[in-house]
């Protein structure tokens, strides 16, 4: 907050969204901040105030209207608004993100209350250092940056994705109890080539196409250079970029600044927690997987490169480990011999005839299926029952966001199987009974694990993240799977003990920092996750 006192008195502490209580402040208080009548009289405890803003939460019909609610509820009462969060994160994260963020970025622009975050313009090259420094927050630890040209599995959504770094950072808070301060959402304007948005009198971004080619990648290296001037200890967080762009972007700079891509690397800590937690219910060996992808963008390959890494960890060899990880896209099996596939693509070409997709599950005999397409009802009944012939157990990942995109629902693969699937998905589908048991399928939500890589590199100042990072993240979360959970299907623990989940990451991630010499803190204690606990912020008044 900014304000032209060191002592913020009256209407300039009700406006502020980072101290305002609403109606719950006390009387001393009013009286210390010169408050009195300029709030109703009767003073409301924070349990009365909870209890007033989710029934005003619920009875909103739609869940966008329950989205602008809560926006406008940040906007004025941040503290309450993080507490909302904390206390029903089952709740109230598929309206602050997957699936209704999803809607809301389509939105946007109609949507547009007030200004939230950084929009750096490609109109900008070679200004960006004046833009960035009129962010008002100074210690900047983590930053979420976007281009809007890959937004979910919605496409390009152009300056409308700010929405994504916005909601994510939110997660960062919830989570994590990164400060909010502390936290920077940007939205990297390159143009659009969506052309209802072109054409769209309230889009809010830049009436141009979009900018792709040397100006472009101009602007990301003069944004993560000015980054390391501005905000020399933030942390940057690379989301829903094109995959080709997401790669280069991820390889150029993954080994000389703080950085990591989500939808590359997050997923794929994500996805492996989920695998890992697989095996206890099917009784395979890990090591003795296979697996097989239908979609090879960059999250598909993002999650094969790190299980790769975790299965070579067993000991097997890298050619070993790539043996075992299969790939098909709209043409078929990903096949030696074949033209036109991106660099990502490339180590996963495998010896072998070329197939369709059902064809190639009856080949290959995968023991999991996972699903990163964009596009739904691509896991078919008759797929789903070829896994069924196949496995005991069949391992099914539908993983595309938002809901409306997933490649089948959690209704359908346990009706296809009898029963039998084991369901994740990337957005949250509710409970399911089927044949007298009750299934509550897993969401592999990224919520899971980018808070905690954060979290921990936040605290330790960490240099660089790693593949590695991930790898240790994906193991502290899936042993926070429990036998209660694996009982009725779930692969991931409730997101109700999410906070306590990030704490447990950012240990694992702290001491993989430390062992390997890339923290920048040296912060050793044998109680970690303590020290942890106590630099996470608390909402509560």
């Amino acid at each position: 907050m900014t304000d032209n006192s060191d002592h913020p008195t009256g209407f300039q502490v009700l406006n502020s969204a980072s101290l305002n209580k609403g109606t719950a402040f006390t009387t001393e208080e009013r009286e210390k901040y010169k408050l009195h009548g300029l709030l109703p009289p009767g003073i409301t405890a924070p349990p009365e105030q909870m209890k007033r803003v989710l029934a005003n939460m619920r009875r909103k019909y739609y869940d966008i209207e329950r989205y602008v609610f809560l926006k406008a509820l940040q906007s004025r009462n941040e503290r309450l608004f993080y507490q909302l969060v904390i206390q029903n994160i089952e709740e109230v994260m598929p309206l602050i993100y997957t699936p209704t963020v999803g809607q809301a970025c389509k939105e946007y622009g109609r949507l547009f209350r007030r200004p939230r975050g950084l929009y750096i313009t490609i109109k900008d090259l070679g200004n960006v250092r004046h833009v960035m420094e009129n962010w008002p927050y100074k210690d900047i630890r983590v930053i979420v940056v976007t281009d809007g040209e890959r937004i979910l599995g919605l496409g390009d959504l152009g300056a409308n994705g700010m929405g994504i770094p916005v909601g994510k950072l939110a997660l960062y808070v919830a989570c994590a109890g990164i400060h909010p301060a502390q936290c920077l959402p940007i939205m990297l304007d390159v143009g659009t080539n969506n052309e209802e948005y072109l054409n769209d009198e309230l889009y809010l971004g830049l009436h141009q196409k979009r900018e792709t080619g040397e100006k472009y990648y101009q602007l990301l290296d003069e944004f993560v250079q000015t980054t390391q001037e501005v905000f020399p200890n933030a942390l940057i967080q690379f989301e829903d970029f094109l995959t080709p762009r997401a790669y280069k972007l991820m390889n150029l700079y993954k080994d000389k600044v703080l950085c990591f891509n989500d939808d590359i690397q997050g997923t794929a800590g994500v996805a492996l927690a989920g695998v890992y937690a697989s095996t206890r219910i099917t009784k395979i060996k890990f090591s003795d997987l296979k697996i097989m992808f239908l979609g090879a963008g960059s999250a598909a390959t993002g999650i094969a490169d790190l299980i790769c890494l975790a299965l070579q960890k067993t000991g097997l060899s890298e050619q070993e480990a790539r043996a075992r990880l299969w790939f098909v896209d709209v043409d078929g099996l990903l096949v030696k011999g074949r033209d036109g596939l991106q660099e990502h693509n490339l180590p996963y070409m495998q010896e072998h005839e070329q197939l369709d997709f059902v064809p190639a599950i009856d080949s290959i005999k995968p023991n999991i299926l996972i699903g990163a397409t964009g596009f739904p009802g691509t896991f078919t009944q008759e797929a789903i029952k070829h896994m069924s012939t196949i496995n005991d157990r069949p391992v099914i990942f539908a993983l595309s966001n938002p809901t409306s995109r997933a490649e089948c629902t959690a209704e359908q693969a346990y009706a296809w199987s009898q029963g039998r699937a084991v369901f994740a998905s990337g957005s949250p589908f509710g409970e399911v009974e089927f044949a007298g048991n009750i299934f509550r399928p897993g969401q592999g939500n990224n919520a899971y694990i980018f808070p905690g890589i954060g979290l921990g590199a936040v605290v330790c100042k960490a240099s660089l993240i790693t593949d590695e990072m991930f790898l240790v993240a994906a193991q502290a979360l899936a042993k926070q799977v429990s036998e209660e959970d694996l009982e009725v299907g779930a692969l991931y623990p409730p997101l109700s003990d999410i906070r306590n989940i990030s704490r447990k990451i950012a240990a694992k991630v702290i001491e993989y920092a430390y062992d390997s010499d890339l923290a920048q803190l040296q912060l050793r204690t044998e109680s970690m996750e303590q020290y942890i606990n106590d630099y996470m912020y608390d909402p509560s008044y």
